[in-house]
């Protein structure tokens, strides 16, 4: 039997979209409004799920008190309040787009967790726009 378990968590950040080696019409033109080289902010919404067996001594999947201290070393104390472009390693050269943010908190996951796990995050940089990533 598998089961899937879920951990939701918050976090506001800024980022700006901008491709170094374009000209800033061709900038503009892809990225729009998250092209402002002034940035502009996000209240991200991330979900991680965990897929696997359920252990039988302890009933769980995954202790989620466990996941939620994970989550807050990994990716809240990291990313939370912050400027992604100017505040983080991650993002120096890699453009803070919601796809390259889901698949670096992935990757920030991955190791801390058995890999007999499943490891899906899903991100929302707003209600409507969101992204998943399996690795």
């Amino acid at each position: 039997m598998k089961l899937t378990v879920c951990r939701k968590e918050n976090f506001n950040a800024a980022h700006r979209l901008h491709n170094a080696a374009w000209t800033d019409e061709q900038n503009s033109a892809t990225f729009g409004l998250c092209n402002n080289p002034n940035y502009h902010g996000h209240n991200y919404e991330l979900i991680v799920k965990l897929t696997g067996p359920v252990d039988p001594e302890t009933g769980y999947v995954y202790d989620l008190k466990k996941l939620s201290d994970l989550l807050k070393t990994e990716v809240l104390e990291r990313f939370d309040h912050k400027n992604l472009n100017l505040d983080t390693p991650e993002f120096q050269q890699l453009n803070p787009t919601a796809e390259n943010i889901a698949a670096v908190i992935w990757n920030r996951l991955r190791d801390k967790i058995s890999r007999e796990l499943e490891l899906a995050v899903t991100l929302y940089e707003t209600e409507r726009n969101f992204v998943e990533y399996h690795g």
